[in-house]
């Protein structure tokens, strides 16, 4: 009687215990689930934060005196900007980017210089690309040695030098594949007179240059002088191996700091409102000041 007692707990507590295992494998699945569920909310979250940061920076800027550069290629190159940034590649006293969209026809003034920080386009004018890049369009592009293409990716600007163009700015590419052979390949921004009105009134389209962007030799030294030294210039075209595979492109970008998001994206009309003061004098002396919005 005994024996068979001992036998029955035995089962119960073995029942008992599978039950307990069932149980708490239950909770640990569904605290893993939540946990997932969680962290990918927060993604989502902080993808959303910066689509909207990135929208609400372009309809900042101030494009009257320039053609206005498409979202999608100001997009990425915001993205790779703040990656870049974030990583503390860039230099943190200009907030100054490069775009040249090589979509757009070699006719077109296609490449645009951005103060983020006043939200105002300090150059948009022609540049050229390689030339085995395309005529007028670009098509094809290389980090080949003596390729004459035009490199994708982003690109940090250096130093100034005199060389065989005039001034002229070196540039480190950093997208590892696509334009990391910059430097030893001799490609920089330099002016050309091939960038010109008259050149493509005489040939309907720019010059092509060995790689570089090159610019207008009146602008050659304003444009130097101003990206020079750690700010950020992006080449892009619309290359799905280029887009799928860029570093910069595409790594996880770190959260902006709540203070920088609120900054930018106040509406226009509550930025900056202008002021004018008020004295109020009493017996012919200053009583106090005051500072009103108009």
């Amino acid at each position: 009687m005994s024996l068979f007692k001992n036998s029955s707990q035995q089962k119960e507590m073995k029942q008992v215990t599978k039950l307990l295992v069932c149980v708490c494998g239950y909770f640990i699945l569904a605290l893993s689930f939540n946990i997932v569920i969680a962290n990918e909310a927060n993604a989502v979250s902080e993808s959303a934060k910066m689509e909207s940061y990135i929208a609400s920076l372009y309809r900042r800027i101030d494009f009257s005196n320039s053609e206005r550069i498409s979202y999608t290629v100001f997009n990425n190159a915001m993205r790779g900007y703040l990656n870049l940034r974030n990583a503390g590649k860039l230099t943190g006293e200009k907030e100054i980017i490069t775009i040249c969209d090589l979509n757009q026809p070699s006719t077109f003034n296609r490449l645009w210089v951005i103060d983020l920080a006043t939200k105002k386009v300090l150059f948009n004018s022609y540049v050229a690309h390689g030339q085995n890049t395309g005529e007028d369009c670009a098509m094809t592009f290389s980090n080949k040695m003596n390729s004459h293409q035009s490199s994708l990716g982003f690109y940090i600007t250096t130093d100034v030098y005199k060389g065989e163009h005039g001034t002229s700015l070196h540039l480190q590419g950093m997208d590892q594949g696509f334009n990391d052979a910059a430097f030893e390949r001799d490609i920089v921004v330099h002016g050309a007179e091939y960038v010109s009105d008259k050149y493509i009134n005489d040939n309907q389209r720019l010059g092509r240059s060995w790689g570089c962007p090159a610019v207008p030799v009146k602008l050659a030294e304003p444009i130097i002088n101003t990206i020079k030294d750690g700010t950020c210039l992006f080449i892009y075209y619309p290359d799905t191996r280029y887009l799928a595979n860029s570093y910069w492109l595409n790594r996880k970008m770190a959260p902006l700091p709540d203070q920088q998001l609120h900054d930018d994206m106040m509406p226009l009309e509550l930025e900056q409102p202008r002021m004018r003061t008020i004295q109020y004098i009493h017996n012919g002396k200053i009583d106090s000041v005051k500072k009103i919005a108009r």
